[in-house]
């Protein structure tokens, strides 16, 4: 790109009603503005899914997605789930990369547009919990959900994946799915999970993830 010319005061910078401008101020400030709009739609998106058994009627629940964006300007999400009827113990959650549950093979597979992230869910332990909550190897696997009495709550948040338009968004044309299984995500630490498996096993709930009103 060639230099600019040099010219008298050409970076001194002017306050017109509070706003610095340039030679390049009728630019600047219009894709300030449009850089706010974007920030604020984004941080008003929500998604909630309604989360059904696979083969137990008994296992009913709810979720809720809501995209915000930090003061460094990236978008995450807290993903918040309450289900009922699952057996106590912890349960791995993912996203899916489809938007159906009927049956609940219609996920398909685990949410991955990549790149892989390189630390676990709960990598940074409960007092400091981790923005980046994906391990080595799917970008929707999120943290497990505990089941007490029946009864199992879950809420963490996450930038690897978004409400609003993009590569790492769960709103494309085929939708995307949660999907809660027998056992819990391991994620796969030692090499004999990686021979055996350690993503949770088979499908116990499902609910399709649609953006809200």
């Amino acid at each position: 790109m060639a230099a600019w010319p040099s010219e008298p005061g050409r970076n001194e910078m002017k306050n017109i009603k509070g706003i610095s401008m340039n030679r390049c101020g009728a630019l600047l400030v219009p894709a300030l503005l449009l850089a706010g709009v974007t920030s604020a739609s984004a941080a008003g998106l929500k998604a909630t899914a309604e989360i059904k058994g696979c083969t137990n009627p008994a296992i009913s629940g709810s979720a809720t997605i809501k995209e915000q964006v930090t003061p460094e300007g990236i978008k995450e999400v807290t993903v918040e789930m309450k289900v009922d009827g699952l057996s106590d113990g912890k349960h791995a959650v993912h996203i899916h990369e489809v938007g159906a549950c009927e049956p609940c093979g219609a996920a398909k597979g685990h949410h991955d547009p990549g790149p892989f992230g390189e630390s676990r869910p709960d990598s940074a332990g409960d007092e400091h919990p981790a923005r980046d909550i994906n391990h080595p190897y799917h970008m929707g696997d999120l943290i497990n959900i505990e089941v007490k009495n029946g009864k199992g709550h879950m809420k963490h948040t996450t930038n690897r994946v978004t409400l609003s338009p993009g590569r790492l968004s769960i709103i494309d044309a085929d939708g995307s799915a949660f999907i809660i299984h027998t056992n819990s995500d391991t994620y796969c630490d030692e090499e004999t999970d990686l021979k055996k498996g350690c993503a949770g096993g088979a499908r116990d709930a499902c609910g399709i993830i649609r953006l809200a009103d």
